[in-house]
């Protein structure tokens, strides 16, 4: 269960969302800062200029789950332009600048450039899509497995001695978010498999030293 992200843009759509920020008024966000709270009546739209934001779900224990990090020409919020409650918190995983767009303006924009509201649905539906399968994932697979799918999917390709880095440097507590388990589980499970050889950490960064067992 890979973090979600966005496709690469195509050239079109990178000119449309850019278009679009331009009309945005931009405000800075601290890391930590909360743009969007779960429940809450919205009609924004954030285009990410600089940053990185990310989108989670939280139980009444305080247990998260990620559901996307979108960076530079990503946008969130789209989903609640109806003007329905906000389905997600989003907050600023690093220092980040954004671009607000009004959801007046949004329609101004997609009436002048009808050709961006195919943009907004493919969005739309990918991101159903990746909640989907977040939601099978959290229900039919357990921790571990949900960990090897984490795992797999930020590997990228393998180097000379056939390890794989992950493409990004994640904390335990990182983890525990998209795998929707307590750190004290990721810190065991991960200790485990190095201990086996299976991975290794080198420069801060986890490395997949082999193809990771099917079941532990």
């Amino acid at each position: 269960m890979p973090p979600a992200s966005a496709s690469t843009l195509s050239s079109q759509n990178t000119q449309h969302i850019e278009a679009l920020a331009a009309q945005g008024m931009q405000r800075r966000y601290r890391r930590g800062a909360l743009l969007i709270q779960e429940g809450e009546t919205g009609d924004t739209l954030y285009i990410v200029l600089q940053g990185r934001l990310r989108a989670y779900v939280a139980d009444a224990s305080g247990r998260e789950l990620t559901l996307g990090l979108y960076g530079p020409l990503e946008y969130v919020g789209e989903m609640s332009l109806d003007g329905g409650p906000r389905s997600a918190n989003v907050e600023a995983a690093e220092a980040s600048t954004c671009s607000v767009i009004t959801r007046e303006r949004l329609l101004a924009y997609i009436a002048e450039h009808p050709e961006f509201a195919f943009e907004l649905m493919a969005r739309l539906i990918r991101r159903a899509r990746l909640a989907t399968e977040s939601a099978r994932s959290v229900a039919l697979i357990d921790v571990y497995g949900r960990l090897v799918k984490l795992l797999n999917g930020w590997a990228l390709a393998p180097q000379d001695d056939g390890a794989r880095p992950l493409r990004e440097r994640l904390t335990h507590q990182q983890i525990a978010q998209h795998l929707a388990c307590s750190r004290e589980m990721v810190s065991r499970l991960l200790k485990d498999l190095e201990n086996g050889g299976y991975v290794a950490v080198r420069e801060r960064r986890l490395w997949l030293l082999k193809n990771l067992p099917a079941r532990w």
